[in-house]
């Protein structure tokens, strides 16, 4: 098996180490699945082409032009999280669920005088939807005799050659809570004297390993958008995005020794870890929808890469038990930061997108009340290996230099991939009925990591004299792997994720 995403430097800022920037850090804000309005999630998420949704300002703002009233929607949501984790031979399961919310805004379109211009009408819409949901639970347990948690911390202070003075002090948020409770201990020679560092984990015999992280937050965005509709025949729209992120990870993982010796100087081990980011930025959304001819409409969108800015904090602590070694130990990154949570600053450029879509719409005319049935599909192509990380401060050359090295392991670690949704709606007078499905390719280069999602959706809708009211339900059936740790010296081990995500949502939305 391949070494997966090697780090090989930290970033050093005065004498405290922060700890490096995981492969989660870039696919967060980029590998997820559509999101938006009840008739958009009912139809598979197909909003490339399509249009005359609020939804279209995160996806096509094209789409928008297709307004000639104003209305307002508000999309709640309910969802139904189930995992599974296969786990060096071990199944475990965990279940978590919690509210969402779908897009949730206002349009306001208008007829244009055709004596005055040459754009038969104009929309404008302010929105915020919620694009990623955070909350989850992973849970999982195996034994391993193959490799051990504490073996990143003997490796990161062998690769720095780090003397005792150093990892006691330099290392606050992890090897030097290692160090300070005997995980990871001084080795000597025969006589004596420092040569280097070992782990006290009995690797050979094996261990028992715990891994929990709960999980909270979301990646929200407000979109500002606006478009053109030439002779209803061209469509073309633009929306200014301003993504939010918010994120926090309650982690415990944990080691204990598979036999059932007392004198082989480990018991047991606990990290706990409470990471908090929070990120805001800015990006733009480009389309154009266009009829060739009657009941036909193609689309196409283009998302830039958003330019955001992240702070992150993190505590950490750590209890060690090495029986007769030293006995019980404890120790916090608290104690060794003054009561103060570790800070780190940075930039980062999510991936760009293109959206190609296709609509067939049965009775195409200008009155939607006349339309009978539509079928829509749309393909997008995510860039996932364009993430780039940047540190804020310019003149800080040793975090430019651990930066260049991450997005280097960035473009390896990850490939560009393909995304396909599709789906139709069926209209009887005031009544209208919908199903779609969507498939979301991996974002992981490596053939061994096997990621995917298939998205399975359906609904009815309502609407009559400016109102309506939208159902739908999905169901997500996914595939993921996570990694306890990494190793930059011997071939990582890592769960399988399986699992689905159930999402009921109901939007209510009036026109005025």
């Amino acid at each position: 098996m391949k070494k997966y995403f090697l780090l090989t430097i930290l970033i050093t800022l005065s004498t405290i180490c922060l700890r490096a920037q995981e492969p989660d850090d870039a696919i967060r804000s980029a590998w997820f699945s559509f999101n938006g309005s009840a008739r958009n999630m009912a139809t598979g998420g197909v909003m490339g082409s399509l249009g005359g949704d609020i939804t279209a300002a995160h996806i096509n703002p094209a789409g928008l032009g297709l307004f000639k009233t104003r209305e307002f929607i508000f999309s709640p949501s309910y969802l139904l999280n189930n995992n599974n984790f296969k786990f060096r031979g071990t199944d475990s399961s965990s279940s978590k669920n919690n509210f969402n919310y779908g897009t949730i805004g206002f349009v306001i379109g208008k007829p244009n005088n055709p004596n005055y211009s040459k754009w038969t009408s104009s929309a404008f819409s302010l929105s915020i939807n919620q694009i990623a949901n955070y909350n989850n639970n992973i849970q999982f347990q195996g034994f391993n005799n193959f490799s051990s948690f504490s073996e990143q911390y003997l490796e990161e202070l062998i690769r720095d050659g780090a003397d005792m003075t150093a990892a006691e002090r330099n290392y606050i948020f992890g090897s030097s809570l290692a160090f300070r409770t005997y995980l990871i201990d001084t080795l000597a020679d025969a006589s004596g004297n420092v040569i280097g560092f070992q782990s006290l984990v009995p690797i050979s015999t094996g261990v028992n390993q715990f891994y929990n992280a709960n999980t909270r937050g979301g990646l929200h965005e407000i979109a500002l958008g606006f478009a053109g509709n030439m002779e209803d025949k061209l469509y073309v729209g633009g929306s200014i995005n301003l993504p939010i992120s918010s994120y926090q990870r309650d982690f415990s993982y944990t080691e204990k020794d598979a036999t059932n010796l007392t004198n082989n100087d480990f018991n047991y081990f606990t990290y706990t870890e409470k990471f908090k980011s929070f990120g805001i930025g800015i990006g733009a959304k480009l389309g154009f929808i266009y009829k060739p001819q009657e009941y036909w409409r193609l689309g196409f969108a283009f998302h830039t890469p958003q330019l955001m800015v992240y702070k992150d904090q993190i505590r950490s602590w750590m209890i060690t038990d090495t029986e007769g070694y030293a006995g019980v130990k404890e120790e916090s990154s608290d104690n060794l930061n003054s009561g103060n949570a570790g800070v780190r600053k940075y930039y980062l450029v999510t991936p760009w997108r293109a959206i190609a879509s296709a609509s067939y719409v049965f009775r195409e005319v200008n009155d939607v009340r006349k339309q009978r049935a539509f079928i829509s599909a749309d393909i997008e192509y995510v860039n996932y290996r364009g993430s780039r990380f940047s540190s804020i401060n310019a003149e800080d050359y040793t975090a430019k230099d651990y930066y260049k090295l991450v997005n280097s392991e960035v473009k390896d670690y990850y490939k560009g991939n393909f995304n396909f949704r599709l789906g139709g709606e069926l209209k009887f007078n005031t009544i209208m009925f919908r199903l779609g499905g969507a498939y979301y390719g991996s974002p992981y280069k490596q053939r061994e990591l096997k990621a995917n999602k298939f998205i399975a959706t359906g609904g009815i809708g309502y609407r009559n004299k400016g109102f309506f009211i939208d159902l739908a339900y999905t169901h997500s059936f996914n595939k993921d792997v996570v990694f306890p740790y990494r190793l930059n010296d011997k071939p990582n081990t890592f769960a399988e994720q399986a699992g689905s995500r159930g999402s009921i949502m109901m939007t209510f939305g009036v026109k005025f």
